[in-house]
């Protein structure tokens, strides 16, 4: 595994991030399968993990911190989210700093630590990241309760926003093969010395309809969330679906040396609930993309600019 400096934090991260969200997060997925996806990634060489407060229905957080029991964290870079949060079955969203400070020593408590190395909010707007907010979050990290601070948006214009702010350390953006546009975001975001993690960077499986292949039960929810709520990314995945036809390298890990052979991208965040594809995952960090791939990468995202 490789690592690189997140901005000016002075955190240093794991090219592969653990996302615990979704399927992995839910009381339906066996908890043993759970942690041992997180031990093996530790294993592995990951040191960040990200999560948040909303996340499978409230149960990735405490999960995530029972999973990290007894494992030196010193070593690891433990992430989450507030501003939305699962209650009587919804997901609701509040950004008063107020409810960021109450969502932050809530989620220390889930998971079993006394510090995050990173709080992010989770899809504010622009307008929220007011003198208040941003005194609020400043002040936390005073507190010595987050060692850094940033944004999680996939609107465009709320990350441009975000990076021009002195008390943001990091950005997450939405940046895979289906996302190239995000790149000169990206390399702005670099050069105000934010760290800039990448979220979704396998485009949830919809290269070459992956997502829509079922072969467990679990895959039934992960296809049924991409047709509800992505289905303009499953039909652009289809003209990639060449990234999962080759022998010396697997779809994943293409999808994400194309991510990470961005050296403005500090780490590249990707959730699994197989053991496979977390392998394949690792393999990804340090491999070169080869130039041929890496021209029909090209040719597939000119044939539908955004």
């Amino acid at each position: 595994m490789r690592y690189r400096a997140l901005g000016r934090t002075g955190l240093t991260v794991s090219e592969i991030g653990f996302g615990c969200a979704s399927w992995w997060g839910q009381k339906a997925f066996p908890e043993r399968e759970a942690i041992a996806l997180v031990e093996a990634a530790v294993e592995g060489g990951v040191t960040f993990f990200d999560t948040g407060a909303a996340y499978s229905g409230g149960n990735a957080e405490p999960r995530l911190g029972r999973a990290l029991k007894g494992v030196d964290a010193s070593r690891l870079v433990i992430a989450t989210k507030a501003g939305t949060r699962f209650e009587a079955g919804r997901i609701r969203r509040d950004m008063r700093p107020a409810a960021i400070r109450a969502s932050l020593s809530r989620s220390l408590e889930r998971l079993d630590v006394s510090q995050v190395g990173l709080l992010q909010l989770h899809g504010p707007a622009a307008a929220e990241l007011d003198a208040e907010m941003l005194d609020t979050l400043a002040d936390l990290k005073a507190q010595g309760l987050a060692r850094a601070v940033g944004v999680n948006s996939f609107d465009p214009a709320v990350i441009d926003h975000a990076i021009r702010l002195a008390e943001i350390d990091v950005v997450m953006v939405d940046y895979n093969v289906l996302r190239p546009e995000r790149g000169p975001l990206i390399a702005r975001a670099a050069a105000a010395g934010k760290g800039v993690l990448a979220g979704m960077p396998l485009a949830m499986g919809h290269t070459g309809g992956q997502v829509l292949k079922l072969r467990r039960p679990r895959d039934v929810w992960y296809a049924l969330r991409a047709l509800k709520n992505h289905r303009r990314e499953v039909l652009d995945g289809a003209r990639f679906g060449f990234l999962h036809g080759r022998t010396d390298i697997t779809g994943a890990e293409a999808a994400l040396a194309w991510v990470l052979s961005n050296p403005d991208v500090a780490c590249a965040v990707t959730g699994t609930t197989r053991m496979g594809h977390l392998t394949q995952n690792l393999a990804a960090s340090g491999r070169d993309l080869p130039g041929d791939l890496a021209d029909a990468i090209a040719r597939a995202q000119a044939a539908n600019p955004n």
